[in-house]
């Protein structure tokens, strides 16, 4: 299971899927061309605890790196992984 991203350069996600059913997602909006907001994370019940969520939020991250944006994590799931993970704080707003 890989971590995949679409977006319509207003919003986006980040999602998982598993035997072609999405399994978990991290929506996000553009804020201008430097911020990117996540909004919502969510987990499917079933695949809780294998630190999906937390691979969606290492997708944003290495995303705003490469495109030299800034994260405001809105959602509280991705508010308290930059809280936890101090090798992200270079890239939160």
């Amino acid at each position: 299971m890989q971590v995949q991203n679409k977006n319509d350069g207003k919003r986006g996600a980040f999602f998982i899927e598993d035997d072609g059913k999405e399994v978990a997602f991290m929506h996000y909006i553009f804020s201008g061309e430097s911020k990117l907001i996540i909004d919502h994370t969510v987990v499917d019940e079933a695949y809780e605890g294998k630190g999906l969520g937390r691979q969606l939020v290492k997708a944003g991250v290495e995303y705003a790196r490469e495109h030299k944006m800034k994260i405001l994590p809105y959602c509280p799931f991705a508010k308290k992984i930059f809280a936890i993970t101090p090798e992200f704080a270079d890239v939160l707003f």
